[in-house]
């Protein structure tokens, strides 16, 4: 017991150091509890087969697919407009709609739902995530409204019942959710904006990995002279290739891709917005036109509209807006020793080798566009290539004769399949009410992997590799290491000589100070114990030190109740801590510093204000 004890204390103060990643940390406390013999390799290993690590890892595969087909932006936006656009306001917003959220939907879910969602509406408005992620997971926990809000109410329900007392009803936690709710807004406002400041020297990812896309697309001007044309019902060009059209020789112009839009339903292939898919093809010869198809065309307006009006194609010169679901952008710059230096554009054969277009060349301050075909390239041009994101990713393959500039697939990370929002919004929605709804037999984790798979197998993400990369493993694993250090407490008997401990010392005292110390207790052991596990072992307890000292039970099984699903203190005390660690880039003593005095504050509130809602 004192064993565990002492390697439960080594590793808290490692976190708080934080010189080691805290993963790392979990793990060897775990492989400690092995080598001892205290836990079994299956008790060891349980925790990475436990319901709720399993499903903090399908909910991480939702929220990235919520992110990548921009959802999540224009959820943030309707937000915002109720936020009014004030850090108080959206401070108000995501405390309050998280604790509602919660009351329906596990913290844990409703954190991975909220918490793309509250990373854009920061970035809309120039807040630092850091001061509205860690208020997020708290939230989620302080919203004990309902009866199922977490499962510690339903544990002290099933206590209550056994021992011959009336049951609790769905709203019994409404008040106590309320002052916890108005408690934590109080404490967490002055306390986020004092220690959850951004970080300096960490600005967002990627600021120094190159121009974005929408950045090539100015310097370049690939937008002045686009036209977009479609292939209409009827036009003769429908089957013809790209090729046969010669474009090039026949009206001076560039295609730069054919963009194709379909819809699934019942087997065929119709327009359509729900269901609806883009594909993006370049311009290669062999490329057949079908109608609907929409051909981006570089060059003069007057061969674009003779091109239209021989084949009767819909055109429009309207300001077009470059797209890059499937194909993107990158910057090479030619090395002294390449072999491309010195010959035309047309003898390199980088389209016939790397299956990517050409589409402009900066040489020194000059930015070259036209007749391409016929320039001489010179060691330093910098050219500007249209490929699939695939291509270019293999451009780094070839680096011998050119550096590819910039990150261009951390670039592809960030463009949004916003033609699968509404998409994913129905299976989030789906996966929410099989979670609300008790006359639907799926279980959460079983809800959680459903969505997750479908956010994959309806391509919300661009490739399997995107939706796995979405899944933050370091949260994952902490809490799969930590959990077996609940079985390692219960088994040596540490976490019942601590409860019992402490409640002989104080029952003989006042009621209040009984449920002041049975509260802490919670408290504390739900750091180290999962909350569901802490309040199976305390509320017997506490029930038994009620009945000794002829109280009623109601205040010291709430004080249960509250204590194990209000902790804060250390980013594994939870799923919901874990869940937002490295999106608000925290470290262990960044909870200590917000969620320590949150705690301590709630259980002093809580202590007062539970004999006045249900008297002893």
């Amino acid at each position: 017991m004192y064993f565990t004890l002492i390697l439960l204390a080594v590793t808290a103060v490692m976190f708080a150091v934080g010189r080691v990643r805290s993963d790392i940390v979990a793990l060897c406390a775990l492989i400690a509890l092995l080598l001892a013999g205290i836990l079994t390799p299956q008790e060891a290993l349980s925790g990475f087969s436990n319901s709720v690590v399993i499903m903090m890892a399908g909910l991480f595969i939702v929220g990235g697919g919520v992110l990548q087909t921009g959802l999540a932006k224009m959820l943030s936006s309707r937000l915002l407009r109720l936020a009014g656009g004030s850090e108080l306001g959206l401070f108000l917003l995501v405390m309050l709609g998280t604790a509602s959220i919660g009351a329906f939907v596990s913290n844990t879910g409703t954190v991975a739902l909220m918490l793309p969602i509250v990373v854009s509406m920061a970035a809309s408005t120039g807040t630092s995530p850091r001061r509205l992620l860690m208020p997020l997971a708290f939230a989620s926990s302080l919203g004990i409204l309902t009866l199922i809000s977490t499962p510690p109410n339903l544990v002290i329900d099933e206590t209550l019942r056994e021992a011959g007392y009336e049951g609790l009803s769905f709203f019994s936690f409404l008040p106590v959710g309320l002052v916890c709710l108005a408690v934590g807004i109080v404490v967490l406002l002055p306390l986020s904006r004092l220690f959850l400041s951004d970080k300096s020297g960490q600005g967002d990812e990627g600021s120094q990995q190159g121009k974005t896309l929408k950045q090539l697309v100015r310097e370049y001007r690939l937008t002045d002279d686009v036209s977009r044309l479609t292939v209409t019902h009827g036009s003769p060009i429908i089957g013809r290739t790209i090729g046969e059209l010669d474009v090039r020789q026949r009206y001076g112009l560039t295609v730069m891709e054919v963009r194709r839009e379909r819809k699934h339903i019942g087997g065929g292939l119709v327009p359509g917005k729900l269901m609806k898919d883009i594909s993006q093809s370049l311009a290669t010869g062999d490329v057949s036109l079908q109608e609907g198809d929409i051909v981006l065309l570089s060059g003069p307006a007057d061969g674009a509209a003779r091109l239209a009006k021989e084949y009767a194609l819909s055109i429009s010169f309207d300001a077009t807006e470059l797209e890059f679901y499937d194909i993107g952008l990158a910057e090479l710059v030619l090395l002294r020793q390449s072999k491309f230096v010195g010959r035309r554009l047309s003898e390199t054969g980088f389209r016939s080798k790397y299956s990517i277009n050409v589409l402009g060349i900066r040489r020194g301050s000059m930015i070259i566009r036209d007749r391409l075909a016929e320039l001489r390239l010179q060691d330093g041009d910098v050219l500007l290539v249209q490929g699939s994101w695939t291509n270019i990713g293999r451009l780094k393959d070839d680096e011998e004769y050119f550096v590819v500039l910039g990150q261009p697939l951390e670039a592809a990370a960030h463009v949004t399949l916003d033609y699968k929002a509404p998409l994913a919004a129905l299976i989030m929605l789906a996966m929410v009410c099989m979670m609300v709804f008790d006359f639907i037999p799926v279980a959460p984790v079983t809800a959680v992997l459903i969505a997750a798979v479908l956010m994959i197998l309806t391509r919300c993400f661009r490739t399997v590799e995107a939706a796995y990369k979405t899944i933050n493993w370091e949260s994952v694993v902490l809490i799969a290491a930590m959990m077996p250090m609940s079985v390692a407490l219960e088994k040596t008997g540490g976490s019942r000589l601590i409860s019992e401990s402490l409640v002989d010392l104080l029952g003989g005292s006042s009621p209040l100070l009984l449920l002041g110390g049975i509260y802490f207790t919670t408290s504390l052991l739900t750091m180290f114990i999962s909350n569901t596990a802490t309040a199976v072992l305390m509320a017997p307890i506490a029930m038994s030190a009620a009945q000794s000292v002829g109280v009623s039970p109601l205040p010291m099984l709430f004080g249960v109740a509250v204590g194990a699903s209000m902790c804060f203190a250390s980013p594994f005390a939870t799923p919901p801590n874990a869940l937002v660690m490295r999106a608000g880039r925290y470290t262990f003593m960044d909870y200590v510093r917000v969620g320590l005095p949150l705690q301590i504050v709630m259980g002093v509130v809580m202590t007062f204000v539970l004999p006045l809602l249900f008297p002893f």
